[in-house]
């Protein structure tokens, strides 16, 4: 349907002709835009640089809650899109590509907070379950391994092999490895498997924000250029260039990969036991916690009112314990693709990010705990210990048999939402001499 036109006023909001239709426009002193609101409800923000930050939607049915909710798309500065939508009924979908995204229900075992998570993935489903912990009046949820191995796998993944591998991942193929070629480097060889598992880490992050990028575009490549951000930065000091994933930032990361071989190994150890209650501190707060690989795509504010850019990929370094009143920490960005908040910058972000941020983190370990094994013995990889191990009931749950088909509604949605908005601007393009 087409919208109808509007009148015309710089430096606030612009009127519908018609009482019964049409949309609105606010703009700034500048004369750009700040928000667009259409005639069904629908209400999209701006940035300083008048490109779209966000678009807010609301849908009721007052005959199933499942499909009444609130739904924020996140645009970012490459294009990519992010979906999230609040039903109702307390559940929430994510959508972060064409085909990835996740349906998360909150439930109950033994009287303890549970999240169950479908994720679909390029028309796979699977579950992960995470346990909620209560701390300082929030609940924080922790990753649940669906799976143990056995503690001398562990150990093997842990401690130095006899000689240093040089395995070939294959990587050079891939269009998201050339494309981040000036950011990340994978080690020439490995000592021990905890070196492996950061570059696999890492790879699975940078392969994830690549793709959002292509699904932005449409399905083409992204331009070698795009990461300049100044065009929905807000107002921020882009980076105009990746800085180099340093030695002691990998370092660090590898770090953190012994620490939660460490802590799997002896969870495995001392059998699996239903996890403790009463306060416990998140890791994402923690102090033995510090650097954290962003896992999703995010606009942060820096001081002064300006956004910058944060995604998959991108490495932060925690430098306070104690969140605000608002639930952020202050962060350093420690490494940045193209375009995004620059090193050396300071951020608050939220701790739930930085706990999503860890969950992420230590999914993708035992992921590549899984290919390790398999790889045991080929490639130069060293033959060690059998995995061997035992399911973990705590961490098993049953995958979401609707959340491909929820997670396709919400995009069509999101779609119908972004038309109108288009609809409105071009409407409102007309009207300009």
């Amino acid at each position: 349907m087409k919208v109808p036109a509007t009148g015309s006023t710089v430096g606030g909001t612009r009127k519908p002709n018609s009482p019964t239709g049409g949309h609105s426009v606010t703009h700034g002193k500048n004369g750009k835009p700040t928000s667009v609101t259409t005639a069904s409800g629908a209400k999209a923000s701006y940035n300083s640089a008048g490109k779209i930050s966000s678009i807010q939607v609301s849908v009721t049915d007052p005959n199933d809650p499942r499909r009444s909710f609130d739904m924020t798309i996140s645009k970012g500065a490459h294009n990519q899109r992010t979906i999230v939508a609040k039903r109702k009924d307390g559940s929430r979908l994510v959508t972060t590509g064409a085909h990835r995204g996740f349906v998360e229900h909150s439930f109950v075992r033994n009287g303890h907070p549970y999240l169950r998570r479908t994720y679909v993935v390029n028309g796979r489903s699977y579950a992960a379950v995470y346990r909620g912990y209560p701390y300082r009046g929030a609940v924080y949820y922790e990753y649940v391994p669906a799976y143990y191995y056995e503690p001398a796998y562990y150990g093997w993944a842990y401690d130095p092999w006899g000689a240093p591998v040089a395995y070939g991942w294959g990587w050079g193929v891939e269009p998201w490895y050339g494309y981040y070629g000036d950011y990340f480097a994978p080690y020439p060889a490995y000592a021990d498997a905890s070196l492996w598992l950061t570059d696999h880490v890492l790879a699975e992050n940078l392969h994830t924000a690549y793709q959002a990028q292509v699904d932005g575009n449409g399905g083409a490549p992204p331009s070698t250029d795009s990461g300049d951000q100044t065009s929905n930065a807000g107002g921020a000091p882009a980076a105009q260039t990746a800085t180099v994933m340093t030695p002691e930032v990998k370092q660090a990361i590898d770090e953190e990969v012994k620490a939660q071989l460490a802590a799997e190994k002896a969870d495995a150890s001392g059998g699996i036991q239903t996890a403790t209650t009463g306060d416990q501190v998140p890791a994402a707060l923690d102090p033995n916690h510090r650097t954290f690989i962003v896992s999703a795509q995010l606009q942060e504010q820096l001081d002064g009112g300006a956004t910058c850019m944060l995604s998959a990929g991108d490495v932060l370094t925690r430098i306070d314990n104690t969140p605000d009143a608002n639930q952020n920490v202050k962060v350093l960005v420690t490494s940045n693709q193209k375009g995004h908040c620059p090193s050396g910058t300071q951020v608050a972000v939220s701790v739930q990010d930085l706990q999503d941020m860890h969950n992420d983190f230590a999914a993708k370990i035992d992921a590549g705990l899984q290919k390790l094994a398999d790889t045991q013995g080929k490639n130069g990889i060293p033959a060690g210990p059998a995995a061997g191990g035992q399911k973990n009931p705590e961490g098993t749950a049953n995958a979401d048999l609707t959340a491909a088909a929820d997670l396709q509604q919400q995009a069509q949605i999101a779609d119908q939402a972004e038309a109108e908005i288009k609809r409105a601007q071009e409407s409102e393009h007309g009207q300009k001499p």
